[in-house]
């Protein structure tokens, strides 16, 4: 047998020189695939024995020659039923393993290969790959034209099923062109759906494999190959750390640039697919069809109808002058009904409808508000008026905003993506608000700053502005909208940061609102943002914290009264020390005044994995009453005996429980970025605002506090908000401004406790 060689070797550039196969290194493009597939036949045909009745069949990426640097090896040893065949399978797959490769491989006739692929659609896809490596040619031409023949026979029956399988696919790994790290293979847009149209195109259906189509798989299959190299395995998720690296190997500005020529090419596919769907639909409706004849035309909106499940013009709408506001019509027809827009009118509508006018006719403005509430058909249709260029025309500022990347860790999808996400989840929450018009526009222009220099709500609030303002809303409307995006991050902000309790809190939050209709707005787009953005953005306890302060800002609204700080438990204020009460969310604890007391419970519930979201220390007739929200670190509850009996230990001065804690908190000292503090002056009633911005890790609340205290600094309330792998800790100090000297001592022992 002769054996297969790898190495791994660096090149001038650095880049390592990976896999090569019989003198063949590793390298991008289809040259490099190619080159691969023909050491891989060579080295495979030298290996075969020459024998009657068997042959070696390449199916996947060796079946079509284009092998990835990393890639695996898809085999099928075809016998006619030959004796001695598992030995000689044995003699074949053991070398390729021992070589280090990956090996998907089969030992069938043609009549069991056939058998599988009728059982199985995904055999089927993989038998249409089929290529002759070794053996005898006969067998492979047998099992070719038969596979291919019975997929054109059977296509139009296999493809719903098909098509089941693939949707279960795109919801286990989302859209290739929205995600900021997708899978290049599996992803809705990626390489296996170019497999789906290639499978669609060899049934005749229709003409799947376009120009556009074919350029977007090589470049894909290219920084698949650059991702390989780059890492040097095989993977086939685009990471964020490996980004730039691939970009550089392809030649791409930066990574940023390289994701946004990626997601342009996952549209293409994922276009082009769902368009090969529709003209399946369209060929089996049509073998259905109770009576030949012209299809039905049936009206559902102005100038647009439905016809074979597409939305087309009315034949009154095609004239020489357009109305402009035509597409967004058709846009908002294809959402509300949840049907495709045929291709050709797409087309049409891109060749010969007219830019709006500014400010926009009231009709336009209306399909726009109608496209932005319409739900689940938003994203669709949205997505195929891009696809043909009517996007740029109705708002110019969409070109900039396209697949660009979101470099916050919480984020799941691109800019543009998560523009029209946030739109979808606000229509869910129109009826809560006084106007749902506004809600669902500024929910889709919150991000607009997004991209340029300087904070994005602030940056963008002047473009959200000129929006509203150039798609026809009055001048106080318009303001409304950049006020929403001004202020978007503001309840979140102060929820999960500032005292709820304090008057000066929630004074601030009602002057910069100024009435409730904007707070009602604000409150709805905060939930619409963060499911947009993804699973990190909210929890039950920030959604409990924005809805009590969004309670307590709208009393202040209402009576020009900002409501009195809840009192402590009774519980707390009465009986023998120590208390400890343990709840769903909340753990509070009484015990004797004294220093440390907040630090002590913080440790021991960082002790207990239990991460503490805010923090409240008081003094009433001599006690001290700490109470804290908090939440499983890791998913699962403490045991409750377990953390009361630690608590009433720890708080009753037990040293033994201090020194576990104090070693836990030195094992888990954070290796980020380094932090920092910022100082804020005016933003309590009674204390002064110390904000800690850091890497997350856990006991970080405990060692901040251990060393607040030890600088002599009376923490009376600490807000935790976690921000991906970040963290920003706001701790209130009892007392007035510190002086320069005292600050600076203060600052010092915080930023050396993380």
């Amino acid at each position: 047998m002769t054996s297969l060689t790898t190495a791994a070797a660096p090149t001038g550039d650095g880049a390592p020189v990976v896999n090569e196969v019989a003198g063949v290194p590793a390298g991008i493009g289809a040259a490099a695939r190619s080159a691969r597939a023909g050491a891989l036949d060579a080295w495979l045909r030298r290996a075969f024995p020459d024998r009657d009745g068997v042959a070696l069949v390449a199916v996947g990426g060796l079946g079509r020659r284009q092998c990835a640097p990393y890639g695996d090896l898809d085999l099928v040893l075809l016998h006619a039923g030959v004796p001695g065949i598992d030995e000689l399978a044995a003699s074949l797959w053991y070398p390729i393993w021992d070589a280090g490769l990956r090996l998907d491989h089969s030992v069938r006739t043609v009549a069991e290969a056939l058998s599988v692929a009728q059982d199985d659609v995904k055999v089927a896809l993989g038998l249409l790959d089929a290529r002759h490596v070794a053996g005898d040619p006969a067998l492979t031409d047998q099992l070719s034209r038969t596979a291919t023949d019975h997929w054109r026979r059977t296509a139009i029956r296999q493809l719903p099923g098909l098509r089941e399988i693939t949707a279960a696919r795109w919801e286990a790994h989302g859209e290739l062109a929205f995600l900021l790290e997708g899978d290049l293979k599996e992803a809705a847009g990626g390489l296996r759906d170019v497999g789906i149209l290639r499978a669609i195109a060899t049934a005749g259906v229709t003409d799947a494999l376009r120009p556009a189509v074919h350029a977007a798989h090589r470049r894909l299959l290219d920084t698949r190959d650059a991702l390989h190299q780059q890492v040097g395995r095989r993977v086939d998720r685009l990471v964020a750390q490996e980004r730039d690296g691939v970009a550089r190997l392809l030649g791409a500005e930066d990574g940023d640039a390289l994701l946004r020529l990626v997601a342009g090419d996952a549209r293409t596919v994922s276009h082009a697919l769902d368009d090969a769907w529709r003209a399946a639909d369209r060929l089996r409706s049509g073998r259905h069809r109770a009576a030949p004849g012209r299809p039905l035309r049936r009206p559902v909106a102005r100038d647009v109808v439905e016809q074979d499940g597409e939305l087309v013009l009315a034949r009154t709408a095609i004239g020489a002058r357009p109305d402009p506001s035509l597409s967004l019509r058709v846009a908002a027809a294809a959402a509300t009904t949840r049907l495709p827009i045929a291709r050709a009118t797409c087309e049409w509508l891109a060749a010969y409808c007219p830019p709006l006018p500014a400010p926009w006719p009231a009709a336009a403005r209306d399909a726009l508000i109608t496209l932005l509430g319409a739900g689940s058909g938003l994203v669709p249709a949205w997505e195929t008026c891009d696809r043909y260029g009517l996007i740029d025309r109705w708002l110019p500022e969409w070109t900039r905003m396209r697949s660009l990347p979101q470099h916050n860790p919480v984020h799941r999808f691109t800019l543009d993506r998560h523009l029209v996400q946030t739109a979808y989840e606000a229509s869910r929450h129109t009826r809560d608000v006084e106007r749902p018009d506004l809600l669902l526009l500024g929910a889709f222009l919150h991000d607009i700053g997004k991209g340029l220099s300087g904070d994005h709500s602030t940056v963008g609030a002047p473009l959200a502005e000129a929006v509203a303002t150039r798609i026809g809303l009055p001048p106080a409307e318009a303001a409304l909208i950049g006020t929403l995006v001004r202020l978007h991050l503001l309840l979140p902000d102060v929820a999960t940061r500032r005292d709820l309790s304090d008057p000066k809190t929630v004074a601030g939050v009602a002057e910069r609102v100024g009435d409730t209709t904007t707070l009602d707005l604000l409150h709805a787009l905060v939930r619409a943002d963060a499911a947009a953005t993804g699973p990190a953005a909210w929890s039950g306890w920030k959604g409990r914290l924005i809805a009590e302060l969004v309670s307590r800002v709208r009393t202040t609204l209402d009576t020009g009264v900002v409501p009195a700080p809840p009192a402590p438990d009774p519980a707390l204020v009465a009986g023998p020390l120590p208390v400890v009460h343990l709840g769903e969310d909340r753990v509070s604890v009484a015990a004797a005044d004294r220093r440390g007391l907040l630090a002590t419970v913080a440790g021991c519930l960082a002790l207990h994995r239990l991460e503490v979201i805010s923090a409240d220390a008081a003094t009433v007739d001599g006690r001290a009453l700490v109470e804290c929200r908090v939440q499983p670190r890791y998913g699962l509850a403490p045991d409750p005996i377990a953390l009361s009996a630690d608590l009433r230990r720890a708080v009753g001065g037990d040293v033994s429980v201090t020194q576990r804690l104090r070693g836990r908190a030195l094992a888990a000292r954070s290796r980020g970025a380094a932090p920092r503090v910022v100082w804020h002056r005016e933003a309590a009633t009674d204390a002064v605002l110390l904000e800690l911005r850091a890497a997350d890790a856990a006991g970080l609340l405990y060692r901040v506090t251990c060393a607040l205290d030890e600088a002599g600094a009376q923490v009376r309330a600490a807000r935790i908000s976690t921000l991906g792998g970040d963290v920003v800790d706001a701790f209130y100090l009892v007392g007035g401004w510190p002086s320069d000297e005292e600050r600076a001592r203060i600052e010092a022992a915080a930023l050396a406790a993380v």
